[in-house]
């Protein structure tokens, strides 16, 4: 009480000096010449409410003892804002920034000064006490606060009007101005003291029934007023940013209507990952606790997000005004040439980012503002205050804000449409609103006011701008209106148990005595649907289960704008469908011509291309590189090339995958056309050998040459040239099977005729001899045995194949990149060159045996004509194992088949061409004296 009366003494003496000095102002004396007045420059003023009567005094004085050096109000101005320092230099200095109007209106400037200090000694119990809403350190008037306590109001006249909710009790509300640092200890005490006097605990006469307390907007400010709250265990309910909790977190009293800000963080970068912004920047105020920062350089790497820029903005100060201009300037430079279209802004009011962006206005930068999608965090609003007047916000427009989950109220609009403003006296700060809002004045008789625009009250506030005041209810009026209806609940609750405990005990409870500490049982477990549907519910960590609203900010030229739901973020659904975005409804900034802005350190690298990280850079910037071949790569910025599944191949542009084309060797494309018409060929002239030898059968040159095995020569040449023909269809299991066993046995047969042949011939020479022994080998049993012999053998080796590794049909996705090629995997490699193996060794020993009986009589002998055809055969199929081996696919297939057509018409035309052609062409040379005669 003592301190109260001495600063009461002490505000009517400086108010007795200023009345004093404002006569001398007024009176006609003649004053000397300023150089020889006696009077100091006042001392410098840091915002000490104490002092402000006695600088304004100091001020005014000086300057009219010294009128020549301060002849226009620009210079007056001037002077008063080189005096000012700390909190209120904040105040002063974006009006020279702005070259605001107020610098050429010494009344009004002193007018505005003064209304920020205007009773700030008597921190009064009042009904929407609004006064200086602060903006950081700045003590600046944000008249769009003013629908928070609009919002109180309405909560609580719609609860006092309900007869379903609290009967028989009348909801009342305090509202104190939280300040900073003590003085919002201050006014938090004077919750606990009877009303208009500050004695804590102090209980006599009417007291306030303190239930809970609303508050407060910034985080740092709800930590001061919790350190006393807890004390008396009052329910806090915060409707702003969320406090970052201390250790002994539990000992207070909080119950937060905004969820855990980091399922907003965890929400932002969804955000920037939907829309594939990787390459952001960002603007942080300086007096942020930090949490922002470790947010984003923690959980942005892990997203794939990276930080193209972080500037932290600072204040900005007169002492240093150069300086930060300067630093200003820079930050505006690397904003706008950044990479970076997306850059979040972490800032209450936007106060600095308009100021960035009005620099070009301000002739203090020549680059124009480049469009860019501003992101805002839930606490972030436009908040614009008397200075910001003239400025544009077109430049952020198409912005984006995740905001908490707000529904309209129903009857809210009308209720401040048509509330009379004016109409409660208890209401100590609506002059205050009402002068910031629409640039006016209230009469005073202390000034002249004729000059300015008197206030007449007619004026409504949905006609101001929405930079300066919202009729539509915002995020935080919203969460202000649902915590008012928290406590009725909570409230109604106890009061239902006491009602039933009264009836219990059949004795008399006085129902009005409800301590606060009686609450918190019932808030922890609140459960609701307020007016509009929307469930109030708490979790365990005493955090609302609410979600979050992505809106997109439409601006106009008057400083109005619009916020357009475009989404929504639920944190606690399932992963996928956490963020639902409508493109739809988004408005881009015009820069952008309606289409989604690109926030990369590089280029997208395009599907057929994978990046590679450029060195010395972040993360995000990278280098695209075409796929290797055999490779692709069909979505955008893949880290790697993947191959495709082995019936496909990629496309021309590597981008895709194209399922392979099924390739045969077949006798529909030109390759097995031709080695079709060869086989018939060759087998058309077999069938007409067969049918001369067998015209002729009687002649002496067919029966010379055992006419038998000359038929199944014939016969098992043309099962050759036909077998090639198994090689050119599609693969099957039945043709996989029989094309090797086949051609194995036939050729067999063929070669082991020959081989007969060969040692008929030696043997027939030899028995001519007298007295040989090898008159009883010469006959049709020898080469029959011979025949059989070796081509059971052959077919004993095919059985075993056919038995233990049978052939069967598969497909090769490896030879070639375009196509998948059918063939028989012929079960056993050994196997087959075991078949080709033997075949070998018996056209080796044909081609033997025939090599020495070539010099015999030729009458008798074809030992060269067989000795020529084993030639031909054995180069065929010498060369037919490296080709076989160095080709893939069908060409291997095409290989073998001209193979079995190459040996086989060799041994076609070898032995029986020369033949043919005596027996057609020279009929005279087939006969018996002809012979003999050729034999003498």
């Amino acid at each position: 009480m003592e301190q109260l009366c001495s600063e009461n003494a002490q505000l009517q003496q400086q108010l007795a000096l200023l009345s004093a000095q404002m006569a001398q102002l007024q009176a006609p004396t003649a004053t000397p010449p300023c150089r020889k007045c006696p009077i100091s420059v006042p001392e410098m003023f840091d915002g000490n409410q104490a002092m402000f009567p006695a600088f304004m005094g100091q001020c005014q004085l000086f300057i009219s003892l010294r009128t020549e050096d301060f002849p226009t109000d620009r210079d007056k101005v001037r002077f008063i804002i080189s005096l000012l320092s700390g909190s209120v230099a904040h105040w002063a200095t974006p009006l020279l920034v702005q070259a605001s109007p107020l610098l050429d209106d010494f009344r009004r400037f002193c007018e505005h000064l003064r209304l920020m200090y205007k009773d700030s000694i008597k921190v009064q119990t009042a009904t929407g006490h609004l006064k200086t809403l602060k903006q950081g350190q700045n003590p600046l008037v944000q008249t769009k606060f003013y629908q928070h306590i609009l919002a109180l109001i309405f909560a609580v006249k719609e609860i006092n009007e309900n007869p379903q909710i609290l009967p028989n009790i009348t909801l009342g509300f305090n509202i104190f101005d939280s300040y900073d640092g003590t003085w919002t200890y201050h006014a938090t005490m004077k919750l606990f003291s009877p009303l208009k006097r500050l004695i804590p605990n102090y209980k006599c006469g009417f007291q306030n029934n303190l239930v809970a307390v609303i508050g407060a907007l910034y985080s740092e400010t709800s930590l001061f007023m919790g350190d006393i709250l807890k004390i008396y265990k009052v329910p806090q309910i915060i409707y702003g940013s969320h406090p970052e909790m201390p250790d002994q977190s539990e000992s207070f009293s909080f119950y937060q209507m905004v969820p855990n800000e980091s399922y907003e963080y965890k929400g932002l970068c969804h955000l920037l990952l939907h829309f594939g912004w990787t390459w952001v920047g960002i603007l942080v105020k300086e007096d942020d606790d930090g949490r922002f920062v470790r947010m984003a350089f923690s959980m942005f790497p892990l997203h794939g997000i990276c930080i193209a820029f972080l500037k932290k903005i600072r204040p900005i100060y007169i002492s240093s005004f150069s300086d930060d201009l300067e630093w200003l300037a820079e930050t505006y430079y690397l904003s706008m040439n950044s990479k970076a279209e997306a850059v979040i802004v972490y800032e209450r009011t936007l106060l600095h980012l308009r100021l960035l962006l009005n620099l070009p206005k301000m002739e203090l930068v020549s680059l124009e503002p480049k469009g860019k999608v501003w992101i805002m965090a839930s606490q972030m609003d436009l908040a614009s205050v008397f200075y910001q007047r003239s400025w544009d916000i077109q430049d952020i427009h198409g912005s984006l804000s995740i905001s908490v989950h707000a529904n309209e109220i129903p009857g809210f609009q009308p209720f401040v449409q048509a509330r009379d403003h004016f109409s409660s006296k208890e209401d100590g700060f609506i002059k205050d609103v009402w002068i910031n809002a629409f640039d006016c004045s209230f009469p005073s008789p202390l000034e002249n006011d004729k000059d300015g625009d008197i206030c007449t009250l007619r004026e409504k506030l949905e006609d101001v701008p929405s930079a300066f005041f919202e009729t539509s209810m915002t995020g935080h009026s919203y969460n202000i209106y649902n915590a008012v209806y928290v406590v009725a609940h909570a409230l109604h609750a106890l009061q239902i148990e006491q009602k039933q405990e009264k009836n219990l005990s059949r004795g008399k409870l006085n129902l009005q005595i409800q301590h606060p500490w009686q609450l918190h049982r019932f808030l922890k477990s609140i459960s609701f649907n307020n007016s509009v549907g929307d469930e109030i519910l708490f979790d365990q960590q005493r955090e609302l289960i609410v979600g979050f609203d992505v809106i997109n900010w439409i601006t106009f030229p008057n400083q109005s704008f619009h916020r357009v739901k475009v989404g929504k973020l639920n944190p606690w659904t399932t992963e996928g469908k956490k963020l639902v975005i409508h493109y739809e409804a988004i408005t881009w900034h015009r820069t952008f011509n309606q289409t989604l802005p690109i926030s990369l350190c590089t280029k997208r690298c395009l599907p057929g291309n994978f990046r590679r990280k450029q060195e010395g850079k972040q993360f995000c910037c990278y280098d695209c590189l075409p796929c290797p071949k055999e490779k692709m790569s069909s979505l955008i910025d893949m880290d790697d090339c993947s191959e495709c599944p082995e019936d496909q191949y990629p496309s021309k542009y590597q981008d895709s995958c194209i399922p392979k084309r099924i390739s045969f060797l077949s006798y529909e494309e030109p390759m097995g056309r031709s080695l079709v018409i060869l086989a018939l060929f060759f087998s058309f002239c077999t069938i007409l050998v067969l049918s001369t030898f067998l015209k002729y059968h009687h002649t002496p040159i067919v029966k010379a040459n055992n006419r038998n095995l000359t038929y199944i020569l014939l016969i098992s040449l043309l099962l050759c040239f036909l077998c090639s023909l198994q090689f050119l269809v599609a693969p099957s299991h039945v043709i996989c099977l029989l094309r090797q066993i086949s051609f194995g046995i036939i050729f067999s047969v063929a070669v082991s005729s020959v081989l007969a042949k060969t040692i008929t011939v030696v043997l027939a020479f030899m028995a001519t001899k007298p007295g040989s022994r090898m008159r009883k080998w010469v006959g049709k049993g020898l080469t029959t045995s011979i025949v059989l012999t070796c081509s059971l053998i052959q077919a004993g080796i095919c059985m075993v194949w056919l038995f233990a590794y049978p052939p069967f049909p598969d497909v090769d996705n490896h030879s070639e990149i375009e196509e998948t090629i059918m063939q028989c995997n012929e079960g056993s490699a050994t196997m087959f060159y075991c078949v080709l193996g033997y075949m070998g060794f018996l056209a080796a020993a044909s081609f033997t045996v025939a090599f020495f009986s070539r010099k015999l009589p030729s009458s008798f002998n074809e030992a060269k004509c067989l000795t020529f055809s084993m030639l031909i055969f054995c180069s065929v199929w010498l060369s037919f194992v490296p080709s076989y081996l160095s080709t893939k696919g069908k060409y291997m297939v095409a290989v073998e088949v001209f193979s079995i057509l190459a040996s086989s018409a060799g041994l076609l035309g070898c032995i029986y061409f020369p033949k043919c052609y005596i027996i057609i062409f020279k009929p005279e040379l087939n006969n018996r004296e002809q012979l003999i005669k050729r034999s003498s």
